[in-house]
């Protein structure tokens, strides 16, 4: 039961600071495009252009680099508490739950199994808020 209990603090640490990681940077990337200059730039861009190409890559990109922070800070913290034997597999094993490809459990010890299920529910959550904003993103484009 101790156990369990120590778990769930990890997850739920983890869970909020992952969720604080990708809300700051969803935030401060949608101020970004929605400076003045911005919003202006925005209603001469056509969607089908290189400016609108380099737009949608932009978002991408920022996107991709909150995903790999949240990954990064469940690897260290994998290995940190040596649930996973060295920081390679930790960082597989981050990767593929938190994309919930998870192969299997074999890489954690079973006494932290809760922490990656835990990984992969805020990686459907945090893809899905991504996805979100991407298409709303891409919305401020697309009809102009």
């Amino acid at each position: 039961m101790h156990q369990l209990l120590i778990q769930f603090a990890v997850s739920t640490l983890m869970v909020l600071l992952c969720v604080t990681i990708h809300g700051l940077g969803l935030f401060n990337l949608s101020r970004v495009m929605r400076s003045e200059a911005a919003v202006e730039r925005l209603r001469h861009i056509r969607a089908l252009s290189r400016r609108g190409a380099l737009f949608t890559l932009t978002i991408v990109l920022a996107m991709f680099m909150l995903h790999g922070l949240e990954i990064w800070a469940f690897a260290l913290a994998y290995w940190a508490i040596g649930a996973v034997a060295g920081f390679e597999d930790s960082l597989y094993f981050s990767t593929i739950s938190y994309s919930t490809v998870g192969y299997n459990d074999t890489h954690i010890l079973p006494r932290w199994r809760l922490l990656g299920a835990f990984e992969s529910i805020l990686g459907v959550f945090l893809l899905g808020w991504s996805t979100a904003f991407f298409f709303r993103m891409l919305g401020r484009i697309e009809a102009h």
